[in-house]
């Protein structure tokens, strides 16, 4: 992998998972205010695109969604699937 595309995707998942923390605390005081919300789809799917760690944070940060189950043991489980993915690609491709 050459260098400006190893700089390209670490500037993506650092951008990804920012936006992924903030967008916890976001729907976290939009349920507060009982205003419109953030679906839980596209959280979720901010952790699959890469955010998996940045979503971790900002549900423990803002204690938000952590009585879902499919957030408490789902996002672990895809940060687990990316890490295990990056190995992969790293050392077995």
């Amino acid at each position: 992998m050459n260098d400006i595309l190893l700089k390209i995707l670490i500037i993506y998942f650092v951008v990804v998972n920012v936006v992924a923390f903030f967008m916890y605390g976001i729907d976290k005081a939009k349920a507060k205010k009982q205003k419109w919300r953030i679906p839980e789809k596209t959280l979720i799917g901010i952790a699959v695109t890469g955010g998996s760690i940045g979503a971790i944070a900002g549900m423990n940060v803002f204690h938000h969604k952590t009585k879902h189950w499919y957030f408490k043991f789902g996002l672990p489980l895809i940060l687990i699937i990316q890490i295990a993915l990056v190995v992969w690609l790293k050392f077995f491709r």
